[in-house]
């Protein structure tokens, strides 16, 4: 697919309505998403936006609910049972394991790598047999619904580049993120709500690492395709509300004429940013209706608190984010982001990793229980997993009730469940000392692959010309882990 070129301006279906459009008519109306809307090729569902042809083939799911665990999860404390370090701790990480792989600069300097194996306990749950700790009681109930992935592994040694990777697949600050790179492919099945949605909850640690809105950003996409983020303290979206003493007829009338300077604007310029200001501003003023009432979780039963926990009747707090993203869901929003802060444990790990845990392992669950009871399960696909893992040896001083781990890229483990997702297995193993992978690697290009594989899209083939170049998610790599797939 290519962008815009300058030669190109004055043919296009924006410029061309731009033109022609008096006020806002459907004629126009459909220009603001940049398409008719329109079947899906492959379902016959109704989509607004998207790009001719695609999917590329059927989708298994709709939508996305990606659960971004932020700071890096230690995989030996939640999925990746060890036993035999046991055996091994206090000593020092044999050369022959470690092979020269990079160090940060917080460990690199440590004089002895001392192995130190989880203080937590593990059991195998359900007739999948899946290793799952202690700290998640919930998860391991649903176990039998979950992929665990304990193959992946990134280039990526700090947060800002690892999170930037997964999810735009560059280090460098500037590419699309995934949910853009799905809003402008295949578009929304809804009109009154954005695409994309963004929801991030703190954690009630010293914060974690920052997050920077270029994360859910669109780069180079017209900026209609970033992510909206929701907050949880006054209106969820800013300036939702019309200031007091301006209603509703007051605010339609000022987009009207907002609308006719910026179609003149259109006209002379033909720049697709106009259109995006354009179709934003309606948006917002749909918005206006739909977001209050997706907000307003009064009518959610009782038995749906209990599900969640007590925690998703706060708002901004993991709970309610994944029942909001739920809502959302059944709304018809494409993609749906939730980031959880503060699981950077360098040191004080037995104490601090088990809050984080309950903070997010009822919700997490309940979510895939919800789905399913309601019949959307199989249509939506759930992600759950942070930016890399943690190291098998002590970042620090090592005491017999106190440790920290250091950033890891060269393994970690993600759970996928719902659409197009085979659901009960385990793929990739690492070795004795969860250092290095032994079994089928998967990397952040090869996961990017198979998310859009799900939704019906062909990773090589869902590209953006800029700057004389094609561009796409996975840049010039990837391959869809065929294992996973249902």
């Amino acid at each position: 697919m290519e962008s815009i070129d300058d030669t190109g301006l004055s043919l296009t279906r924006r410029h061309f309505f731009g033109r022609t459009a008096q006020g806002i008519g459907m004629a126009a109306l459909a220009s603001l998403f940049g398409q008719d809307m329109q079947a899906d090729t492959a379902t016959g569902v109704k989509t607004y936006g998207g790009l001719p042809g695609l999917p590329h083939f059927a989708p298994k799911a709709k939508r996305v609910i990606y659960l971004f665990q932020s700071g890096g999860p230690s995989q030996m404390e939640l999925f990746d049972y060890k036993p035999r370090l046991k055996e091994f701790q206090g000593q020092d990480l044999p050369e022959s394991v470690r092979k020269g792989q990079r160090l940060t600069g917080m460990s690199a300097t440590q004089s002895s790598f001392p192995l130190v194996p989880s203080k937590f306990a593990f059991a195998q749950h359900g007739n999948s047999g899946a290793w799952v700790s202690e700290l998640l009681p919930y998860t391991a109930k649903i176990a039998d619904q979950l992929t665990f992935i304990k193959s992946l592994h990134t280039d990526a040694i700090n947060h800002d580049p690892a999170v930037t990777f997964i999810q735009t697949g560059s280090q460098i600050a500037g590419r699309p993120s995934i949910g853009a790179w799905l809003a402008y492919g295949i578009g929304s099945q809804t009109e009154d709500l954005p695409a994309f949605v963004v929801m991030i909850s703190p954690g009630k640690g010293t914060g974690g690492q920052p997050l920077y809105d270029r994360l859910w950003g669109s780069g180079f996409l017209p900026s209609r395709y970033q992510g909206v983020k929701f907050r949880s303290v006054g209106d969820p979206v800013l300036y939702l509300s019309n200031p007091e003493g301006f209603n509703a007829d007051d605010r339609r009338r000022f987009l009207n004429a907002l609308d006719k300077l910026d179609q003149i604007n259109l006209d002379n310029f033909g720049d697709p940013e106009i259109s995006t200001r354009i179709a934003q501003y309606e948006m917002a003023f749909r918005m206006q209706t739909s977001v209050p009432e997706l907000t307003d979780l009064a009518k959610e039963p009782p038995h749906i608190f209990e599900l969640y926990g007590e925690d998703a009747k706060t708002p901004g707090t993991f709970a309610a984010n994944c029942l909001l993203a739920r809502r959302l869901a059944e709304r018809g929003v494409r993609f749906i982001q939730l980031f959880h802060r503060d699981w950077d444990h360098h040191g004080n790990l037995p104490k601090d990793l088990p809050k984080r845990c309950k903070e997010v392992d009822q919700a997490s669950a309940a979510l895939i229980q919800d789905l399913k009871e309601r019949g959307m399960l199989d249509e939506t696909l759930v992600i759950w997993g942070g930016e890399f893992g943690r190291t098998v040896y002590c970042q620090g001083r090592l005491t017999p009730t106190d440790y920290g781990r250091d950033h890891h890229p060269r393994c970690f483990t993600m759970w996928l469940a719902g659409g197009g997702i085979k659901p009960g297995i385990t793929l990739g193993e690492t070795d004795d000392y969860c250092y290095n992978i032994t079994k089928d690697p998967v990397d952040i290009f090869d996961l990017q692959a198979t998310i859009l594989d799900c939704l019906g899209i062909d990773h090589k083939r869902l590209t953006y010309k800029f700057q004389g170049r094609h561009f796409r998610l996975t840049d010039v790599a990837g391959n869809v882990v065929k294992t996973v797939l249902a």
